[in-house]
C-alpha cells in the first residue's frame, strides 16, 4: 500500500455521508491516546465539507481513509488545521503527511494573509509542521479568541490549561506566519543579490588584472 492508492481532495457535498464515521474515529483515537482531540459533531464536520474547508482522503476502493479541516479565528487573522485523523487500517502509508500538506495548501489559498497555527502532542505532526515552515511559539502568540479555547474543554488536559492561565499545557503550540516568512525570503534574496554583486566585482577585478598583465 502506497500513497498512490489514495485520492486526497478538497471535500464537497458528495462526502457528507462520511461525517459520522470520521467523528467516531476521532473519538476512538482520543480515547486510545488518552489525550484530547476536541470532539466534533457529524453536523459540524459535514458543514466544513459543504464550505470547502476540509480535505478528505479516499482509498481507491472508495473507503474513507483520512480527514482534516480548517477553522478560522479572530476574524480570519488566524487559521488552524484541525481534526487530522487517519483510518487505522491505512496508517503507516504516509497519509497524515500528505493530508497535512494538502490542507496547508488549501489554507494558504483561502486565507493567504492568515497566521496558521496548531496545538499538538504528537511528535509526527510536529515534524510535518516544521517541514511546512511552522515554528514553535508560546501560547500568547496564538489567537486569544475565546471560542477557540472553549474547544479545549473536551480535552482531558483542560484543567491543566486553566490552572496555568492558558499560558501552556501538554500541547506544543506551532505557528506559520506568512509575513515573517516573506521577510525571511526577502532577506535571503538580498543576501544572494549582495553575494552575486560581490562576486561580479571580484570577477571584474580579476579580468582587469589579467588584461593589465597581458598588455
Amino acid at each position: 500500500m502506497t500513497i498512490q492508492d489514495f485520492d486526497i481532495q478538497v471535500a464537497t457535498a458528495q462526502h457528507v455521508d462520511y461525517a459520522t464515521m470520521i467523528c467516531d474515529e476521532m473519538a476512538e483515537s482520543a480515547k486510545a491516546r488518552g489525550t484530547g482531540i476536541a470532539t466534533r459533531s457529524p453536523e459540524y464536520v459535514a458543514n466544513k465539507m459543504l464550505e470547502g474547508k476540509a480535505v478528505i482522503a479516499l482509498h481507491k476502493d472508495g473507503t474513507w481513509a483520512g480527514f482534516c479541516y480548517i477553522e478560522t479565528w479572530s476574524h480570519g487573522d488566524f487559521v488552524a488545521n484541525s481534526g487530522l485523523i487517519v483510518n487505522p487500517q491505512f496508517r503507516k502509508a504516509g497519509l497524515a503527511k500528505a493530508i497535512k500538506h494538502r490542507i496547508f495548501q488549501l489554507s494558504r489559498t483561502k486565507y493567504p494573509d492568515a497566521k496558521i497555527f496548531g496545538l499538538t502532542t504528537g511528535l509526527a505532526v510536529m515534524k510535518i509542521n516544521s517541514e511546512l515552515g511552522y515554528e514553535p511559539v508560546t501560547y500568547s502568540e496564538l489567537t486569544q479568541d475565546e471560542n477557540f479555547w472553549a474547544g479545549c474543554k473536551s480535552c482531558v488536559n483542560f484543567d491543566i490549561l486553566t490552572s496555568k492561565n492558558r499560558k501552556n499545557c501538554m500541547c506544543t503550540a506551532m505557528l506559520f506566519d506568512p509575513a515573517e516568512k516573506q521577510k525571511e525570503y526577502e532577506e535571503k534574496m538580498q543576501r544572494i543579490t549582495h553575494k552575486a554583486t560581490l562576486l561580479e566585482r571580484i570577477e571584474n577585478a580579476i579580468k582587469k588584472r589579467i588584461g593589465h598583465t597581458e598588455h
